[in-house]
């Protein structure tokens, strides 16, 4: 049915204080039968983060809220060092910690106000809000995710 389709879409990442939309495409099941092909836009909170809020409608108009949550490695370096110049002894003491470039695997679980219920994998590049994966519902409907 329409109503998982939509559920999955608001699986959309967003970033804090900014949002991503996520198009749910169905591939399988009852919604991947229907002319037009029914899309379901999600809005996902809190893009930039590591977890956020997901929210969608199905296409019947079902109202779905979720969360979706990615795994972002990071690296953390220190800097430590003793230095002799003319103006006298120096150094570099401290440390920071960075984002690991690379494709990073997700998650995304809703529940719609009918009980239907959503859950998905994706991968997304690290420091970026695109990505893709694939979902499933409880109506027996597949989707592919793209945002």
């Amino acid at each position: 049915m329409p109503l998982s389709l939509a559920l999955l879409a608001t699986a959309g990442l967003t970033a804090c204080g900014s949002s991503t939309e996520i198009r749910m495409y169905p591939v399988s099941g009852p919604l991947a039968l229907e002319q037009p092909l029914p899309v379901i836009e999600a809005t996902a909170k809190n893009a930039d983060g590591a977890s956020g809020n997901l929210k969608f409608r199905l296409p019947d108009g079902t109202r779905c809220d979720g969360t979706w949550a990615s795994v972002a490695p990071k690296v953390v370096s220190r800097n430590r060092g003793l230095s002799i110049r003319l103006s006298g002894p120096g150094g570099d003491l401290g440390g920071k910690t960075e984002t690991v470039g690379g494709v990073n695997p997700g998650e995304l679980f809703a529940v719609c106000r009918d009980n239907t219920q959503v859950q998905g994998d994706f991968v997304m590049g690290s420091g970026t809000t695109s990505g893709t994966g694939q979902a499933t519902d409880t109506r027996g409907n597949a989707y592919r995710l793209l945002f």
